[in-house]
């Protein structure tokens, strides 16, 4: 009898525990800029989404539950299954804290040369990580996760972020809602890197249909070999399969040694200790920013800072 009791009880606080955990995913501050904009005109602002408040640390958490939460509506995730997909580390750490508090399986393909400080999230959540070539990256790791669920379907349920619609349908549901609502609707262009690209796609869309005069500007790395973790040189990558080109308005580029000084910079000037992809954004944002102001033109420009340092503070570059 005791048992019994203790079985619906112990899933119901499991539920409750998932509950709490998920309701703080989304709903991230704006961050302003003091000194790295000083010298730009004042009607035109740089913002960046704190994405670091989610409570896995980073952007991904939105999408990894929508992800989760979709296949489980759909049938496709269901008890006994354990969940699979390939990730740089971020989506991973989101998949891992999620299935921990709902009682999930995960096993995750990663690129060896991921940041020791990722891997060891991962292995303090318990999943279960496969390290791939770091010669081949993120695409090396896709390939690696195609050929397992091949193998075992029936066993796994494969996220495949980089192909699942629940990625981008994240964005379009909540952080383009919440940009357009924290700018009061005066956002003007809006800027995000390419990694599975569900950012630029999902955000890029919401507020094409708040406003078709917002502009919409992806970010990549200048070169195949980069040092810019968890972005994609589409060019030389697997492209994604929820990747639309035309979403973006236009594209820019920056180089791995502008976006570490930025990192450093935005630090030591902002106190803002930021991951590579969110250096990597701003220096997008202030080539945006300098050409309005070289043009005459007023903007409200908004980027995305995926996620803060705290997983890269192994990178020399740091003691500079």
């Amino acid at each position: 009898m005791v048992a019994l009791r203790q079985i619906p009880d112990l899933q119901r606080s499991t539920h409750v525990a998932a509950a709490a955990l998920e309701s703080q995913i989304g709903n991230t501050p704006l961050l302003s800029f003091r000194h790295i904009t000083a010298h730009l005109p004042a009607d035109i602002k740089i913002y960046a989404k704190a994405e670091w408040a989610n409570p896995g640390g980073s952007i991904k958490d939105r999408a990894a539950y929508h992800i989760i939460r979709q296949a489980e509506l759909d049938g496709q995730l269901t008890p006994g299954k354990t969940l699979v997909d390939s990730t740089s580390g971020n989506t991973g750490i989101a998949y891992a804290m999620i299935g921990a508090a709902r009682g999930i399986p995960v096993k995750l393909f990663v690129p060896a040369n991921a940041s020791p400080e990722r891997l060891a999230i991962l292995h303090a959540y318990g999943v279960e990580v496969v390290l791939t070539d770091p010669l081949e990256g993120s695409d090396g790791a896709i390939l690696a996760v195609r050929e397992l669920v091949e193998k075992e379907p029936e066993k796994y349920f494969y996220a495949n972020q980089y192909n699942n619609p629940a990625n981008w349908q994240a964005h379009y549901h909540t952080t383009g809602v919440e940009i357009w609502e924290q700018t009061q609707g005066s956002v003007t262009h809006f800027l995000a890197g390419l990694g599975t690209s569900g950012t630029l796609m999902g955000t890029g869309r919401r507020l094409k249909d708040y406003n078709p005069a917002v502009e919409i500007i992806s970010l990549q790395p200048d070169s195949p070999f980069h040092g810019l973790e968890g972005l994609k040189h589409m060019g030389s990558a697997i492209q994604p399969g929820i990747y639309d080109p035309a979403v973006a308005d236009r594209n820019v580029v920056v180089s791995t040694e502008a976006t570490y000084d930025m990192a450093l910079q935005l630090a030591r000037k902002e106190g803002y200790l930021v991951g590579i992809s969110a250096a990597a954004a701003m220096v997008a944002s202030l080539h945006i920013a300098e050409e309005l102001a070289d043009q005459g033109r007023p903007g409200i420009i908004v980027t995305i800072f995926p996620d803060n340092a705290y997983k890269y503070l192994s990178e020399t570059f740091w003691t500079r």
